[in-house]
């Protein structure tokens, strides 16, 4: 079992910046795929933002060079730096992670992850 909790959500003025945090717990592996998500009312879920346990990142198009994904493996925790954030950037967003039992574990935009948190809202007022 793992269990992902994400924090840091809130309401920001448009420009304003959040920082997100999803905690990682169970049977976690040192080998991963963990990202982030995002779902606005009636819209579709979308990728923000993977990153692998080697360091690579994938972002959406939307948001590169405004969002930052990192992770801190000592904490098991994944952290998304939102900066000069939009009225569009409001929605739920989501943390998800795929751990694997080898060092081959991909992270490409094309791997499910199997493992989801319940999610935090960010707000972003114009």
């Amino acid at each position: 079992q793992v269990q992902l909790v994400e924090s840091g959500g809130g309401s920001v003025q448009a420009g304003g910046s959040l920082r997100l945090s999803c905690a990682a717990s169970g049977s976690t592996s040192r080998f991963y795929c963990m990202g982030w998500f995002r779902q606005a009312p009636g819209k579709e879920r979308e990728g923000v933002a993977r990153v692998s346990y080697t360091g690579n990142t994938i972002y959406a198009d939307s948001v590169k060079g405004r969002f930052t994904i990192s992770q801190d493996n000592a904490k098991n925790t994944l952290f998304l730096q939102m900066n000069s954030l939009k009225p569009e950037d409001t929605a739920m967003y989501y943390c998800a992670a795929q751990y694997c039992s080898i060092s081959w574990c991909p992270c490409t935009v094309d791997i499910a992850l199997n493992h989801w948190g319940h999610g935090t809202q960010v707000t972003v007022s114009s």
